[in-house]
This record gives C-alpha cells, sequence and structure tokens, in this order.
C-alpha cells in the first residue's frame, strides 16, 4: 500500500462491525503505521455477540455496543450510532461487514466522510449473495469495491476496487475467500486516500459523481547536497 507522508492530526476513524471484524482487523493493523493519516478512534456494533469487538479490544481500541432492536425505527438508532461518533470526535466512518442499511439522515449527515466495502465490483451484484450470483451467471472476473456511502444501497461513488477471476471450481465459500483478501489489502489503501484528502468526490453537470485520487506531494526540494552537509 502506498502511504502519504504522516500527518499532523492523524484523523480519528469509527468503524461499524455486525460481525467477525476482518475488514475491522485490517484497518487497525494499518492504523499502526505511524505513517498511515489515521488512527481507529472507536468501533461500533448492533450486535453484542459479534466476533470482531474481542479483536477490538485486544488491539486497544474502545468499543461500544449498540443494539438496533432497542430502537423503534431505523433514523432512531443511526442517530444514537451518530451520537457515539461525535463522543469519540470521528472524523471519517468506515463500515466493514455492517448488516444494516442506513437511514437517509445519516448517509446524508456522513456524506464524502463515511466509506463502505463491498463483496463485487460495482456496480455489479449490489446487495447479498454476490458470490453466488456471480458463480450462477458464469462471469469470468469479480471482485471488490470501497466506495462512499449514499442513501441508495451500494451505489456511492467508488475509491477502489480489485479484481478477482472466477474458477470454474468455484464455490461462493472459495471465491468470497480470495475476494476477501483483496478487500483487506484495498480498504486500508481507500482509507488512507480520504483521511490524507487525496481523495475526493467531484460532481459532474449532470448530478453523477465520481472520485479523484490526487498525486502524492512531491518531496521537499533539497537546497544543500547532501555532499556538502556535514
Amino acid at each position: 500500500m502506498s502511504l502519504p507522508p504522516a500527518a499532523t492530526p492523524r484523523k480519528r476513524v469509527g468503524i461499524l462491525i455486525s460481525g467477525g471484524g476482518s475488514n475491522m482487523a485490517a484497518l487497525i493493523a494499518a492504523a499502526r503505521d505511524p505513517a498511515f493519516p489515521a488512527e481507529i478512534a472507536l468501533v461500533v456494533s448492533n450486535r453484542v455477540t459479534a466476533g470482531g469487538l474481542a479483536k477490538a479490544e485486544a488491539a486497544g481500541v474502545a468499543t461500544s455496543v449498540i443494539d438496533h432492536r432497542g430502537f423503534s425505527d431505523r433514523e432512531s438508532f443511526d442517530r444514537a450510532v451518530d451520537a457515539a461518533l461525535n463522543d469519540a470526535h470521528v472524523d471519517v466512518l468506515c463500515m466493514a461487514g455492517f448488516m444494516r442499511i442506513v437511514s437517509n439522515w445519516f448517509a446524508e449527515t456522513w456524506r464524502d466522510r463515511a466509506l463502505n466495502i463491498h463483496p463485487a465490483l460495482l456496480p455489479a451484484y449490489t446487495g447479498l449473495n454476490t458470490h453466488a450470483r456471480a458463480i450462477a451467471d458464469g462471469v469470468r472476473v469479480t471482485g471488490a469495491t470501497v466506495h462512499f456511502v449514499r442513501p441508495e444501497l451500494d451505489v456511492g461513488p467508488i475509491i477502489i476496487q480489485a479484481a478477482v477471476p472466477v474458477l470454474a471450481t468455484d464455490t461462493p465459500g472459495t471465491l468470497a475467500a480470495r475476494v476477501l483478501v483483496e478487500e483487506h489489502r484495498i480498504y486500508p489503501q481507500a482509507l488512507a486516500w480520504v483521511a490524507s484528502g487525496r481523495a475526493h468526490v467531484v460532481r459532474r453537470a449532470d448530478g453523477t459523481e465520481h472520485v479523484v485520487i490526487d498525486a502524492p506531494p512531491s518531496p521537499a526540494p533539497t537546497l544543500i547536497s547532501p555532499a556538502l552537509q556535514r
């Protein structure tokens, strides 16, 4: 992964999970690098049984459980999550296996600051059961996508993608395992671009959006030849 120069202060990141948190763990591992432009400030789960909570706590990351079943509607739950993120002074949000569709209010509140990872090459195979559907359709290539969150499911501007071949012998499980390897690679890269300010959304005149990744800053020029420095 290509990292930008270290920035001060680092962006504070919240991660939303519902399960084992393997992508969460990849982000936590990346953020251990002092050159990474973000730190993981909080992990929030909507399920008390989520295995990722123990992983986050073992890594020294603060955690919170906000059970969606205790709320009468989607937005009320989302507002509780938003409050927890604000209390932790979160700048950027990463959804990592978060099995909830967020409300329009939440998506707009975190517009251009919330990322999601999806196990397919969007715009193909939005929603669930992506690997089984790809195999059933006989496609030769699938993959993973990190995108900005929008009110519509799995349609936000794409930040990065990785392609994975679909083998004739693949099952949904074997394909998912190979795609997951790429997920763990591209999610930290996408977060690094967003946290460093290199990734930004451009809105066209027709209302469509795309993400532009700025070139990394050039190193400062050397004003004195190293050979002359003593």
